[in-house]
């Protein structure tokens, strides 16, 4: 599992729940739940990094940050 900071949120237009790794330009996935989300853009992470490996680019370290929001 990667340790990259990871944004999911519900897109009513895609009607699917979206996960984007804001570190990796352009890394994102979708899913119909949001297990399924976090899962794909797990996979679309190792993809994100293989191929920035393959053409020589800069590969971020994660910035490990971490926020939590409780509502009652």
């Amino acid at each position: 599992m990667y340790k990259y900071e990871i944004i999911l949120y519900w897109s009513s237009e895609d009607e699917s729940y979206i996960a984007v790794a804001p570190e990796l330009s352009g890394c994102m996935a979708d899913g119909e739940t949001m297990e399924e989300a976090l899962e794909n853009i797990q996979v679309i992470i190792g993809e994100w990094l293989e191929t920035a490996k393959l053409l020589g680019r800069t590969i971020p370290e994660p910035k490990m940050k971490f926020a939590y929001t409780m509502q009652e």
